[in-house]
């Protein structure tokens, strides 16, 4: 048996791994260093440029999870069935969309603290640099579907080719062009918020009808068919009530009536949609929107209240992108006035044209359509879309 030397010196002790902390965790050592315009030095700011600068790179942290949240809805909702399961989990992320957006939206207070000889006092060092120029941005817009016909031009210029110019010349530029070029090929390819929703309302079940049906089409035509003549009753007494009131002229009341009337069924037709689709693409419309219509006016019952929660907070994330664009004009008015943009743009005139556009469009104008309950054609399926009691084995 042996026995330890007395004498020899203690082992040593094994280093101790090191533990995580706030500050290297968020990289805040990095994070902090980035305020330095372009002096790269904060000491070289204005008084309030480092208020402009923090702002603004905010705003884009907020874009960079929004367009993770968007990309993950996009690939959920492009899948060729949805599980029930995964609709509230998609509704969740798009929520957390909206809820950013509408912090954005907040954030212009803050902005606004900075009076219009803050501003001023270093605004030309930007020239022509413009948040016009947030490569996310626009991104964003592809992901969520804004057609390159809706896109607001850069002067002259196509936004798009823009960016591609400022890529070629600065040293930060290749990510981002391949971020807007990546985004433009899954809009090609149809992987954007707007088309997945559009097919995936596609597939809804019409009185318990699915695109699958052997008579599907049957279906679909006597829904709306039905819908219709319940629209036109509703709408002729409407008519009368508001002729009797004698609240405008009856001609001009029954053109306005007849005008509302023609346009939903032009749209439940998708006739109204522009030359050059397939008749695959416009039938396919035809069933979205019919699916659409379908569940907000059965919106109460079981099997459509995730349905209709998905629709209401895709309507909240581009209500809160318009009041972003809103809120944007009327912040750079208060603080510039109607200037020349830093970018050579038309300022507040170019970022109140950008308020108009709407991506989402089907489902902010099935609106107009809707009728009261009572007024809907009742369900020939209702118990398929309510709870069902479990059979006795």
């Amino acid at each position: 048996m042996t026995t330890a030397d007395p004498t020899a010196a203690p082992a040593a002790e094994a280093p101790k791994p090191r533990l995580p902390n706030y500050w290297d965790y968020l990289q805040m050592s990095t994070l902090l260093s980035l305020q330095g315009g372009l002096e790269g030095d904060e000491a070289a700011l204005a008084p309030d440029e480092l208020l402009f600068i923090v702002v603004h790179q905010a705003y884009e942290l907020w874009f960079k999870q929004v367009l993770r949240e968007l990309r993950e809805a996009i690939h959920l909702l492009g899948l060729d069935r949805l599980d029930e399961d995964k609709v509230p989990y998609v509704v969740h992320h798009l929520r957390r969309v909206a809820q950013i957006l509408r912090l954005a939206v907040e954030q212009f207070h803050v902005m606004e603290t900075l009076t219009p000889q803050d501003f001023l006092s270093f605004r030309d060092k930007l020239v022509p640099a413009s948040g016009f120029q947030s490569f996310q941005m626009r991104e964003l817009e592809i992901r969520l579907g804004l057609g390159e016909d809706q896109r607001e031009r850069y002067g002259e210029t196509d936004a798009l080719a823009h960016i591609k110019s400022l890529a070629d010349s600065s040293p930060g530029g290749a990510r981002a062009w391949s971020a807007i070029s990546a985004a433009r090929a899954d809009a090609a390819a149809g992987d954007t918020l707007v088309q997945t929703v559009e097919d995936w309302l596609g597939r809804t079940p019409i009185e318990g009808s699915t695109p699958g049906s052997v008579d599907d089409d049957q279906v679909v035509d006597a829904f709306l068919s039905d819908y219709l003549a319940s629209l036109r009753a509703w709408q002729a007494d409407q008519l009368r009530d508001l002729q009797r009131a004698g609240l405008s002229k009856p001609e001009e009341l029954e053109r306005r009536f007849a005008a509302s009337f023609e346009a939903a069924a032009r749209f439940l037709s998708a006739e109204d949609l522009p030359e050059g689709l397939s008749p695959s693409q416009r039938a396919g419309r035809r069933r979205a929107r019919a699916g659409l219509l379908f569940i907000e006016s059965h919106r109460d019952l079981p099997l459509l209240a995730w349905p209709r929660m998905l629709i209401d907070t895709v309507v909240e994330v581009e209500e809160q992108l318009v009041l972003w664009r809103n809120r944007h004009a009327r912040m750079v008015e208060r603080v510039i006035g109607r200037r020349v943009g830093t970018g050579g743009s038309s300022g507040v005139e170019y970022l109140d044209r950008t308020t108009s556009a709407r991506v989402f469009g089907d489902l902010w104008n099935v609106r107009t359509l809707l009728m009261p309950r009572d007024r809907v054609p009742a369900l020939r399926s209702r118990s398929y879309y309510e709870f069902q009691a479990p059979t006795a084995p």
